[in-house]
């Protein structure tokens, strides 16, 4: 039987900019093109769990003052699965997502009310316990963050999945080491790994962290693939899938971190979940923003 998934986190609207390359100082540039699109680290892995059929549910602050909140809302009310607390004295932020030709991303984030968190909002969510719970650093880097950390530490049952992300660096040293101590499970980028743990080899900080968390970790290694300890300290390895064309890198590591949450809760072992994540992650970096249709995913389960 599949275990329950909780996600909570931000979403956010992702303002996508076309350019040549990244700007200079006073430079005066055209980009090719400037588009809306849902993101957030947590709606993107919450939205390729709700599509590939988990047992998903996902909690998401929403700010209704200003330009985005509304069309934030419109957006996650389409779909079953999202629980949006409306905060209506409140703004939701975005995400400016610098998109040059190769298709490598820059983000400049304008946060809002999307990161917080108040234990208020789970009373009712938490009557029926889950079987994994999704957090990103983002939202525990924020003036939250002792709150959804406190709340972790206060669960009865349930695995933390926890993504990091590239701010890890940033995250009060505290914070970090309490949910550490909860065993999660970790899933991290090769600069992720490699700059927390001051090694150069990625497996090597892999095993290392594990070390720490007693639990599986997950590195993704881009064009290169992915590698994995598991819980028992065996290692795998998924090789890249291969790609036609980049349209952009956004959310490719939220899809592949949704995907391996999926796969571990329906569980696969290590080895064909990293080649399930791997595979969507593909699909991801082949069109424009983190958000598959549903047809399309399903063509890889």
């Amino acid at each position: 039987m599949a275990g329950r998934i909780l996600v909570i986190g931000s979403s956010c609207v992702d303002v996508i900019l076309q350019l040549d390359h990244l700007p200079v100082t006073e430079e005066d540039m055209h980009p090719k093109s400037q588009r809306f699109r849902m993101g957030g680290c947590a709606y993107n892995a919450a939205n390729i769990l709700g599509k590939a059929g988990a047992d998903v549910t996902f909690v998401t602050p929403v700010g209704m003052k200003g330009l985005f909140g509304p069309f934030v809302l419109r957006a996650v009310q389409e779909q079953p699965w999202v629980h949006p607390v409306c905060l209506e004295d409140a703004e939701n932020g975005c995400c400016y997502c610098l998109v040059e030709k190769d298709g490598e991303r820059t983000f400049l984030s304008v946060h809002g009310v999307e990161y917080t968190f108040s234990p208020e909002w789970m009373r009712d969510i938490m009557q029926t316990p889950f079987d994994f719970i999704y957090v990103s650093g983002l939202e525990v880097e924020e003036r939250t963050g002792d709150a959804l950390t406190a709340f972790l530490e206060g669960l009865k049952s349930g695995t933390v999945f926890y993504a990091p992300g590239p701010r890890i660096l940033s995250i009060p040293e505290g914070r970090q080491n309490r949910i550490l101590k909860l065993h999660p499970v970790l899933h991290l980028n090769r600069q992720e790994a490699c700059r927390f743990t001051g090694l150069d080899d990625p497996e090597a900080a892999a095993l290392s962290l594990h070390e720490k968390t007693e639990n599986a970790v997950i590195v993704t290694l881009g064009k290169d693939g992915a590698l994995a300890v598991d819980r028992k300290g065996r290692k795998a390895f998924a090789p890249g899938t291969e790609i036609d064309r980049v349209v952009d890198t956004i959310g490719a590591g939220d899809a592949h971190a949704g995907m391996m949450l999926f796969a571990l809760a329906q569980g696969m072992d290590m080895e064909r979940a990293l080649m399930l994540a791997n595979r969507v992650s593909a699909l991801v970096v082949g069109v424009e923003g983190a958000s598959l249709k549903r047809e399309t995913l399903m063509r890889v389960l």
